[in-house]
């Protein structure tokens, strides 16, 4: 009955090693079938050369697995919080990928420096608070969906689809899951540009308004005309 969406959360999980984003299993990607109630996730601890389409995890939106013999990934509760709150988004994709997890820890936001990342996401990569002592010792996973969704309480999900969790980590979405993953890759890349940026230049702004609004919305705005749809 899932055959269809556990190919596509299970390629979309083959990708993360593909770009070269996780070792071991250091990451998971799921999708959602809203018209059905259930997502598909990766499970947890299986390494990606072990991983097959009869492996992946279908989990309903009141967190119960409904099909599959192995446990969903630790990061399932998280998946389905965002899930819960962001109601346009087909995929989620977290990852432990260098430079944007260097952000993470460092508890700093990604400014926008260029165009490369104008063009996917719309301004700063924010990052959550830190979690308290509460939230961590109870419903740890759950928490960090909420702590992500607290810092979004004034951002449109779609148009920046990626959060630095403090301490820990990035988590992207998107459309689908394919799509979440996508928005990993590039949030790895702009992390690693803005490093090198503001090593060379320290007293580096942010990429002028104007400029930030003419990539961003000529590929994703009412009136984008980037591409050929």
């Amino acid at each position: 009955m899932y055959n269809q969406l556990r190919q596509e959360v299970l390629q979309a999980n083959k990708a993360l090693k593909k770009h070269e984003l996780i070792i071991f299993s250091w990451g998971n990607v799921s999708g959602i079938d809203r018209e059905n109630g259930v997502f598909a996730i990766k499970p947890s601890g299986v390494a990606y050369d072990e991983l097959t389409a009869d492996k992946i995890v279908i989990v309903d939106l009141d967190g119960n697995v409904v099909d599959g013999e192995l446990k969903p990934s630790s990061d399932t509760a998280t998946h389905l919080e965002l899930y819960q709150h962001f109601e346009n988004i087909g995929g989620i994709c977290h990852t432990h990928s260098t430079y944007a997890t260097m952000w993470a820890q460092a508890q700093k936001e990604i400014p926008c420096y260029g165009t490369t990342h104008a063009d996917h996401y719309y301004g700063t990569i924010p990052v959550t608070n830190s979690m308290d002592e509460e939230s961590i010792a109870s419903d740890y996973e759950k928490n960090t969906g909420t702590y992500i969704i607290n810092r979004f309480k004034n951002i449109e999900p779609l148009d920046m689809p990626a959060v630095l969790v403090a301490n820990h980590g990035p988590f992207t979405w998107g459309e689908s899951a394919r799509a979440a993953v996508k928005n990993a890759v590039v949030l790895e890349e702009v992390a690693e540009m803005a490093l090198g940026s503001k090593l060379i230049n320290p007293n580096l702004k942010s990429i002028d308004r104007n400029l930030l609004d003419k990539h961003f919305l000529r590929k994703h705005g009412k009136n984008a005309y980037y591409g050929q749809d």
